[in-house]
Formats: C-alpha cells, sequence, structure tokens
C-alpha cells in the first residue's frame, strides 16, 4: 500500500477491525492509514457511477464519505467483516447521493445518475436504474442550460461561505478525505464534518431561493 508514513506502518499488520477500534478512539493516524488502504475500492466503486456538471473526483468523494460512515458506525458485535460492511456503506452513500439527485435537492456536487451496473454486490441481477428509475439520457441543450444554471449557483455559493469552509470545499472537491483536510488545516476532523455540513445547509437554502425567483 503506497503512500504510508511511519506512523501508520503500525497498523500493517493489524487486523482492519482492530484498526477501525483504533479509529473510533479517536485516533487520526488510524484514520488516514484506513482511508488510504481502501481507496482503491472507493475508486472501483465510483467508475461505476456518472456524474452531470461534476467531476470524477466528486463521485469519488461520495465514496469516501461512506467509507469515513463505515469507520465510525462498524460495530464488531453486529458485523464479522469490516470489509463487507464497508463495501455496503459506500454504496448506499453513492445510492444516496444518486436519489438525492434525482430529487433535484441537492449542490452540483452530488447531481448524478448511474450506468446499467448492479445495486449491490450480493444481488448482480439488481441494476441501480431499476432502483433509482433513473434517467439516463438528456438533450444535449438541457445539459448547457444546466451547466450555466450550476454555474451561478456556485459562485452565489462561494460568496456565502467564510474562509475557513472555502478552505475546506476547496480540498473537498479535490476527493481528500475528511482526516486529510483536517490535517492540512490544522483542525479536527468533526470540524471539517461540521463545515462541510454548513454548506450544504447554505447551498441548498441557494438552490431554492433561485428557483423561487
Amino acid at each position: 500500500m503506497a503512500n504510508l508514513n511511519i506512523l501508520e506502518e503500525q497498523y500493517l499488520n493489524m487486523p482492519d477491525e482492530q484498526v477501525v477500534q483504533v479509529i473510533q478512539a479517536g485516533d487520526n493516524t488510524a484514520l488516514n492509514y484506513m482511508m488510504n488502504k481502501y481507496n482503491d475500492l472507493v475508486n472501483m466503486k465510483a467508475s461505476k457511477f456518472f456524474m452531470v456538471g461534476a467531476e470524477r473526483d466528486d463521485i469519488i468523494q461520495e465514496g469516501l464519505i461512506g467509507l469515513y460512515k463505515a469507520t465510525k458506525s462498524f460495530n464488531v458485535e453486529k458485523q464479522n467483516s469490516f470489509k463487507t460492511f464497508a463495501n455496503l456503506c459506500i454504496e448506499r452513500q453513492l445510492i444516496t447521493a444518486l436519489k438525492t439527485s434525482n430529487r433535484q435537492k441537492n449542490i452540483p456536487l452530488n447531481s448524478a445518475f448511474s450506468l446499467n451496473q448492479s445495486a449491490y454486490d450480493e444481488n448482480e441481477d439488481v441494476e441501480v436504474v431499476e432502483v433509482l428509475d433513473a434517467k439516463t439520457a438528456e438533450d444535449p441543450l438541457d445539459t448547457i442550460t444546466k451547466k450555466e444554471y450550476y454555474s451561478s449557483i456556485e459562485n452565489k455559493i462561494d460568496e456565502s461561505l467564510s474562509d475557513f469552509e472555502r478552505q475546506v470545499l476547496h480540498y473537498y472537491k479535490q476527493g481528500k478525505s475528511y482526516a486529510l483536510i483536517a490535517e492540512k488545516l490544522g483542525t479536527k476532523v468533526k470540524s471539517v464534518d461540521t463545515a462541510i455540513q454548513r454548506i450544504r445547509k447554505k447551498a441548498n437554502k441557494i438552490k431554492e431561493n433561485m428557483e423561487q425567483e
């Protein structure tokens, strides 16, 4: 596994389930290690999805959010394998983003639809388009209009952000994990998560206001 620092190497021979317990005890080094270890899995899952008006990194970020949630909610007494649980959490996060997009209740970072792949690894016969009844094609003129609309929203969002929120969003859009953002900004993972939630709320409010104009 590439890009490990000396502190993270201590987790190489530990079972994932044990590393997650360390993460839940508040060890951000262990969190960085796990996010790095499962980065390829997130990329593989994200490759099944296509986003309108956004970069591939935006899809990957959704997958990383699912992975982050998995490290925080895994219960060794209820789930036997962290990898299986992480798979489920990553896919659920991606599908939730798709559902949100279909309801047009989120910002462009999460505006997405999926190609025809299985919704869950355990059931290869069920496709995401069947679960979501997603629309997989649109008129090119509609796409251009949406891009202009999204650009206008993004400008208004940027104007509403604090300096800290703007920095968090900058790294978020690069596909960096919450832990890495926290490390770069010298703050706590919780502060990054709170900032992301504030950004989402501001974005939703701005989008709703624009729709009412």
